[in-house]
Order: C-alpha cells, then sequence, then structure tokens
C-alpha cells in the first residue's frame, strides 16, 4: 500500500476532492522555500552584488512595488529597509503608480524600482513599470518573480536591471499568494540585508515557520470553526502590511464571506474598533522591539478590558503577553531575533486559519471565486494612454 501524504491534516485523496490540494500544498511548503530561495540566492550573490551595490553605494531611491498581496510584501519591507539601509525605501502599489505617476515618480531622481510578481502579468504592474521608464531619467529595475515567462521577467535586463527567478514550485498554482508571498519577501529581504549574512537566520527562520505549520495547524483549525463573521488583524510598524495580507486571505478564500478590517495597534483606537462586537476575533501580532511592544501590550490589555470581542488571539515569539494558551499562537526560536525574521512564521497561522474558513463555507480553497468574477491573475484591467 502506497504511503498517505497529508497536508495541514488532511490527505491529498481528500484535499482533491475538496478543491484545496494546492492551497494546502502551498502553505506548507513555505519551509523548504523560504530555504531554497536562500541557497538560489546564495550560488547568485556575486551577480546580485555587481548589481545593487554600486546603486546602494549612491543612495538612489527605491520603490516596492506590486498589486495585490505583491504590494504587501513592499508594505512589510519598506520602514525596515530603510532604516536599515539609512535611504529612501517607498512601498507605493502598482494599482496607484499606473493611475497616477505623476504623483509617485521624480523624473530627476535616480530610482531603483523593484518589482514583485507572482505570475508577473499584472496589468497595472506591467504598466508602472513602463510609466516608470517614461518619468525616471535614471532607472534601475531590480524584478523579483516566481514565472520565468511573466512580462515583468523581461525588464530585468542588463545593464540597468536584474532579474531575480525564484524556484518554480513558488509559483503558486492556487487561487491566493502563498508561499510566492513569503518567497518574494524573503528575497527582497535577502538581497538588501546582505545574502551571506542571512545564511545564519534562514535556518532559524525555516524552522520557526515549520513549527507554526505544525503546532497551530489544529489550532487554527479550531478557531476556524467557531463561526466568527468579523475578523480583526492588528499589527505596528512591518506587522501592519502582515495584517493587510491576513485579511486579504481571508476575503479570498471565503470569496468575501467574512467581513475583515486590519490597522495598527494604535490606529485601531481611531475609529475601526467600533468594528469588535460578540462575533469578532481579533488578532495581534507583536513586535519584539520592547518599546513597540508596550503598545501591542497596551491594546491587547484594553481589548480584554472592554470584553466586547468574542476573542482575542496573539502572534508572538515572546512569553508574557498575559493571554491563556489557548489564545496564544507562540513562535519558537526566535525571541531575540529582528522583527523582519517574524514575517515568515507570522503569516502562517493566518494562510491556515483563511483555508479552514474556506472548507467551512464549502468553497474550493484552490478557486473559491466561484462566479469567475475575481481570478488568480487580474483581468478586465484597461490601461489608457497617457497624454
Amino acid at each position: 500500500m502506497p504511503e498517505t501524504v497529508a497536508h495541514l491534516g488532511l490527505d491529498e485523496t481528500a484535499l482533491e476532492k475538496l478543491g484545496g490540494l494546492w492551497t494546502a500544498r502551498e502553505i506548507e511548503q513555505q519551509p523548504r522555500m523560504l530555504r531554497e530561495t536562500q541557497a538560489l540566492l546564495m550560488a547568485k550573490t556575486d551577480v546580485i552584488d555587481a548589481f545593487l551595490q554600486p546603486l546602494l553605494a549612491r543612495k538612489v531611491r527605491i520603490i516596492l512595488i506590486g498589486a495585490g498581496t505583491s504590494a504587501f510584501i513592499g508594505e512589510c519591507l519598506a520602514p525596515a529597509l530603510s532604516a536599515r539601509l539609512k535611504q529612501r525605501v517607498d512601498a507605493i502599489p502598482t494599482t496607484d503608480l499606473s493611475c497616477a505617476p505623476q504623483l509617485y515618480f521624480e523624473s530627476d531622481t535616480p530610482t531603483l524600482l523593484v518589482s514583485f510578481g507572482r505570475s508577473g502579468n499584472s496589468p497595472e504592474s506591467v504598466a508602472a513599470v513602463e510609466l516608470a521608464d517614461r518619468f525616471v531619467t535614471d532607472l534601475h529595475h531590480l524584478v523579483v518573480t516566481c514565472n520565468a515567462d511573466g512580462a515583468l521577467a523581461a525588464y530585468g535586463k542588463a545593464p540597468k536591471g536584474l532579474t531575480l527567478l525564484l524556484p518554480e514550485a513558488t509559483h503558486d498554482r492556487s487561487f491566493a499568494m502563498t508561499s510566492s508571498f513569503s518567497c518574494m519577501m524573503y528575497a527582497a529581504l535577502t538581497v538588501f540585508s546582505g545574502i551571506p549574512a542571512m545564511q545564519a537566520r534562514i535556518g532559524p527562520i525555516a524552522e520557526a515557520t515549520q513549527g507554526a505549520l505544525e503546532d497551530y495547524a489544529t489550532m487554527m483549525t479550531a478557531l476556524a470553526s467557531e463561526g466568527y463573521e468579523r475578523i480583526v488583524y492588528l499589527g505596528s510598524h512591518i506587522f501592519q502590511g502582515l495584517a493587510r495580507e491576513s485579511g486579504l486571505k481571508l476575503l479570498e478564500l471565503t470569496n468575501g464571506a467574512r467581513v475583515t478590517l486590519f490597522d495598527s495597534p494604535l490606529g485601531f483606537r481611531h475609529g475601526p474598533k467600533t468594528i469588535v462586537n460578540a462575533k469578532t476575533l481579533v488578532v495581534v501580532f507583536f513586535s519584539n522591539n520592547a518599546y513597540t511592544r508596550c503598545y501591542d501590550s497596551d491594546l491587547l490589555d484594553e481589548l480584554r478590558r472592554d470584553n466586547d470581542a468574542a476573542r482575542v488571539v496573539a502572534i508572538t515569539a515572546q512569553d508574557g503577553v498575559g493571554l491563556e494558551a489557548k489564545d496564544t499562537v507562540r513562535i519558537r526560536g526566535l525571541e531575540t531575533a529582528d522583527d523582519t525574521d517574524l514575517l515568515f512564521p507570522y503569516i502562517v497561522g493566518p494562510q491556515i486559519f483563511a483555508f479552514q474558513e474556506a472548507l467551512n463555507h464549502n468553497l474550493t480553497p484552490d478557486k473559491p471565486n466561484t462566479s469567475g468574477t475575481v481570478n488568480r491573475v487580474v483581468q478586465g484591467v484597461r490601461i489608457h494612454e497617457l497624454g
């Protein structure tokens, strides 16, 4: 008898019948794909550094661009990279750039455009790089993509461009981006942090991500069965981008059946907090930075005092959040890690939760939008000529 292969607690035969095999595989493969991405980058260190280091020495403006989930990569990384590199790093969605390029591009500012794309074929993303070429005099392209045949891949040509093609398995076949999100984000973090330096960090990151999969799949499955109608994700600084991605995964995989909201712990009090009721689940991503963590803790304590939410859950790499174990996703092995390292294990719980919510709604996670009005690669976008 052949050995039964399972993903997220379900065997492949059952997953295939449920229409969720690819989504489950791609969520579960992330630790391995992160390691493979590091190995790929290590093998190309000389080429990557030869392209990037002269630009970084010039302190060029860096713009991180993408559409949808690919845009949220930039939101997760821009504040940290700007502080680390001590230069200007902006995260601007291609959905903004393509409709108002005159507001974002600066013709006389030397610029490195970092484009993220799973397929590399989103109309707005292609339009944005074409508009950048038109608006910016001294422009360079770094393309991070999972698809060698995508339109974006062609822009990374020497001498003013470089394409980083990630492992083929990261070109997610499911509707919602999971391993493509984490691996493109890891690739960008690594090339700007120093590829050899990340060699020491990839092991703990991958192990923590694997641990999150093994330790919390059951918890997320149970959480998804409790019938919350509103789900709120909160995170400070870079984790606000992760909160946005978490909310989008749930919207996508439930075909809009769940109401989601993202914010920062401080921003949440300024009106958005009114969403909380007896059917609301609130998830807070905790920073490892002691100062930032004070604000995360304050909001968590306030939510507990209010006692309005159905449930509050913390995702944290350190002890001491003050919640019971059943309400804590405790990531192991990264207690003193930089917050950027936490992005990868932190996203696993929300991905599994969204996957299980799709199944609970009798939807097929690999293709949850039954009407066909929303697609894996966006359709129906008309790019207008700019006079």
